[in-house]
């Protein structure tokens, strides 16, 4: 039986381990780095999910993270191979982990953050090759084939974790994805905050 230790253990080897590979890209992978990085959070996710991590230790250990990456951006010395200068997306994203772990039921919570890793992280990296291809900046412009993708993965996602009937869920993926296609709002920012404001729904 995996005890806390080591399922935070396995957590933060997955992440730190994930950001030492994607220095080795390099910068001009930062786009696909973030994603990669998004991505290696969910088998954190899942030993929260299942138990392993208590509430407390998995928010209080992305609200920790959140701030460690928050610094190099104060100082004006991002880490390149993944930190872009003036999009605090990745503290966005373990700060809102940290809300939404620490305040929703587990299940529920579960579904959210899967959804804020892998469904975002799909989403970038199809938007990076279908840009990347056709010669556009892809650190400013977001496309249909990528939110395709975030909502066919939130829909899986939600079919998994959500107790709700099905259109609810395909509903729940929709709002999701249309939150983070908008441009008003960072989309670590207005992903959290949709979604928790569809659990009054669910």
């Amino acid at each position: 039986m995996i005890n806390t230790s080591w399922a935070v253990t396995i957590g933060v080897l997955f992440i730190i381990g994930t950001i030492a590979f994607t220095k080795k890209i390099g910068p001009e992978w930062a786009w696909i780095n973030r994603k990669l990085i998004h991505l290696s959070v969910v088998p954190a996710i899942l030993m929260f999910y299942w138990g392993f991590i208590p509430r407390w230790v998995f928010s209080g250990a992305a609200f920790l993270i959140g701030l460690i990456q928050l610094w190099p951006h104060l100082r004006k010395r991002e880490l390149s191979w993944y930190q872009i200068g003036h999009n605090y997306g990745e503290v966005f994203f373990a700060l809102s982990a940290s809300v939404i772990s620490a305040t929703l039921p587990i299940e529920y919570a579960t579904a959210l953050l899967l959804a804020m890793a892998i469904s975002d992280g799909v989403t970038g990296i199809i938007r990076h090759y279908y840009f990347r291809k056709n010669g556009f900046n892809v650190k400013l412009k977001k496309h249909w084939t990528g939110s395709l993708g975030y909502f066919v993965t939130a829909v899986i996602i939600a079919f998994i974790f959500l107790n709700a009937g099905t259109v609810e869920k395909i509903g729940w993926a929709a709002m999701l994805t249309l939150a983070e296609y908008q441009r008003l709002l960072d989309d670590n920012l207005a992903v959290p905050i949709v979604g928790g404001l569809l659990f009054l729904l669910y």
